[in-house]
């Protein structure tokens, strides 16, 4: 027996990359065959009539929900609440001349309210950050689109908390909720944005009352996903011990899950302000006012200037958000001596309202302190755009740009798009399974042929197969650059810290601003689409590059340099192996950013999926922007579920955990 189960170990052992061998061989043969005119029509792309009208069923169902049963009647009701609420918000920070009649706050008091709650989560250092944001909003002249963004990031983030730890508690205590949710949520991380905005605009209207409903929709799932995991993660003998003290269940929950589950629950904290921010940008394309629609303004008349003044403000807010939420998040509560007076228990309470107090009133008589008008500020958006245009016309700059725009656009990336393309349906479909059986298992084969297949049934294969060539084409180019950059950072603490902070401030900008020096130095074409996700998906190459190396355990480097081996030696055969399942988490993130990016790169008018869910914001076809956004989440999804199954297992055979 023994003798049996050995000699057919290396059977098993080869299973999956000779079937993987055999389902490529398989896509060449079909491949060959289109080529030489000899496969079926049918075989190369689905006939229309085999198409199912997945579209109008969609749009049937959703008319017989939006009118039949009457949500469009329930959404229009619940909408007037949100707009006064909205409404409430905008008259306090930019005033909107509605109820309170309060508005608007001075932009002194909230930079006083904010340097103050910054020195509560973490000293001088937060303080200087959370005032000095604003005051930089405010000195740049962009006070009143910042507060109109904000009016609504206000309400969408507290909302997208409550809903997110409300269910997330829901599918903690009921099993059939979390596998009910579980899938639902991977399909909402990977669905492209367009497919929010749509469904908000037809049920809640254009502007700021959809953008606040897109806004909470986005930012929820992690909510959900980091409360269920916190509350898992409670330890019996605690659960035990507030069972011994007498807690009913409502008491358990709140006094000891929720206080357990504190740190997890604060980091879905973070993660819903920084999606609400990033969303809320993005709903400018279906009116909502603020930064978001100031930008793309901007970006209709290329003044990369302004654009760029724009976008550090919004990578400010985006790191004082991200560093305020992380400071609560580890920060512990504070205990006092029994007998310590109330004042001094609440002294910074005290301190932030009589700041926001005095900057109110001081308000009142210096303008200036309010508000600061146009010929005041110190925006040097003009000179910018000078200072780009002039660089743009330089003779070697253009020398330079057309050179590598005809190499990519004539040698690379459209002959590459035209081969995938050439090839049959099946065989493409038969390719990916092979990359997911070999890198995942037969499990994420299985799921990658039925997300391709439904894919092809959509009767939007060749758009999806330009959104994959845009996809594979940027993440290509970013390991090229990425990893290299990544590698070499990670060989001292100093430039690891460097390239962090400049991965990080890459990952705050928003992402439409990417576009404007794709466009100018490319032109309309698809090196300037590619130009545009490549420095978005650079970004989790980079960093996870970095922190694979810089966690490779010390002992395995001093045995290798015992053992003689050079730095390219002990780079090849031990730091990267061991690094290489962290570095899948960053290759999984750039494709996933890839996907999003790419629906962004249609406003520089592509062919792709991107450029039909933005066409379907011009009307209501809910059924066919919903058709499309599904699209791109499945092919997403494959490399989602193939990667993290790759990564896990390595893990697992170096030693490393889950």
């Amino acid at each position: 027996m023994v003798a049996t189960a050995t000699d057919t170990a290396p059977a098993r052992q080869f299973t999956r990359p000779r079937t993987a061998l055999i389902l490529v061989g398989a896509a060449i043969l079909l491949t060959l065959l289109q080529y030489s005119g000899l496969l079926p029509a049918a075989l190369h792309r689905l006939p229309e009539a085999w198409i199912p009208p997945f579209a109008a069923w969609l749009d049937a169902g959703f008319n017989f929900v939006k009118d039949d049963l009457g949500l469009l009647a329930l959404t229009r009701f619940l909408t007037e609440g949100l707009e006064w609420v909205l409404d409430v918000t905008a008259n306090l920070l930019f005033g909107q001349r509605r109820w309170p009649f309060l508005g608007p706050i001075p932009w002194t008091a909230i930079a006083a309210v904010a340097a103050v709650i910054g020195y509560y989560l973490g000293g001088w250092r937060m303080a200087l950050l959370g005032g000095g944001v604003f005051a930089w909003t405010a000195l740049i002249g962009q006070w009143k689109i910042a507060m109109q963004t904000a009016s609504v990031l206000v309400v969408a983030a507290p909302l997208a908390f409550v809903i997110g730890l409300t269910l997330g508690i829901a599918a903690w205590r009921y099993a059939w909720l979390d596998r009910a949710l579980k899938p639902v949520l991977s399909v909402l991380q990977t669905l492209p944005f367009f497919t929010y905005l749509l469904p908000a605009v037809i049920f809640f209207k254009v502007g700021p009352t959809a953008g606040a409903v897109a806004t909470t929709i986005y930012a929820i799932p992690p909510m959900i996903l980091m409360t269920t995991l916190g509350l898992q993660k409670v330890s019996p003998e605690v659960v035990e011990s507030g069972h011994m003290s007498g807690c009913s269940r409502w008491q358990l929950l709140r006094h000891v899950y929720l206080p357990s589950a504190r740190t997890e629950i604060l980091v879905g904290v973070n993660q819903v302000i920084m999606l609400s921010l990033a969303m809320v940008v993005l709903t400018a394309f279906i009116g909502m006012p603020g930064l978001g629609a100031k930008l793309l303004a901007m970006m209709g008349s290329f003044k990369l200037g302004r654009s760029f003044e724009i976008g550090v403000t919004i990578v400010l807010l985006a790191v004082m958000l991200d560093q305020m939420s992380k400071a609560w998040a580890l920060k512990q509560p504070e205990h006092f001596e029994r007998g310590t007076p109330w004042w001094k228990r609440h002294i910074l309470l005290l301190t932030g309202i009589g700041a926001f107090v005095f900057f109110c009133i001081l308000g009142q008589f210096v303008e200036v302190a309010t508000d600061i008008g146009r010929k005041q500020n110190f925006s040097m958006g003009s000179e910018i755009d000078q200072l780009m245009k002039d660089f743009l016309a330089l003779n070697w700059v253009n020398a330079i740009t057309d050179g590598i725009r005809y190499f990519l656009n004539v040698q690379v990336l459209i002959p590459f798009r035209n081969f995938l393309l050439s090839i049959p349906t099946p065989a493409l479909i038969l390719l990916i399974s092979a990359f997911a059986l070999w890198l995942g298992g037969q499990r994420q084969a299985i799921i990658a042929a039925l997300f391709f297949g439904m894919i092809a049934l959509s009767g939007w294969w060749d758009r999806s197969v330009i959104t994959l060539y845009s996809v594979i084409s940027a993440v290509a180019l970013a390991m090229l650059f990425g990893l290299p950059l990544g590698i070499a950072a990670a060989r001292s603490d100093k430039w690891s810290r460097r390239v962090l902070l400049a991965c990080d401030t890459a990952q705050t900008f928003p992402s439409f601003v990417y576009l404007i020096p794709a466009i100018m130095l490319f032109g309309i074409t698809d090196v300037a689409v590619i130009f545009s996700i490549l420095i978005f998906a650079m970004v989790p190459l980079t960093r996870y590059t970095i922190e694979g190396l810089r966690t490779v355990p010390a002992e395995m480097l001093e045995a290798a340099d015992m053992s003689g081996a050079t730095r390219r030696q002990k780079l090849w055969k031990v730091q990267l192996p061991l690094a290489l399942p962290t570095m899948a988490i960053g290759f999984n993130q750039a494709i996933m950013f890839a996907f999003f990016m790419v629906i962004i790169a249609a406003f520089i008018g592509t062919q792709d999926l991107g450029q039909e869910l933005q066409r379907t914001l011009a009307g209501t076809d809910m059924g066919k922007n919903f058709v499309l956004g599904i699209c791109v989440s499945l092919m997403a999804l494959t490399f989602d579920l193939t990667i993290l199954k790759w990564a896990t297992d390595q893990k697992r055979a170096l030693g490393l955990g889950e």
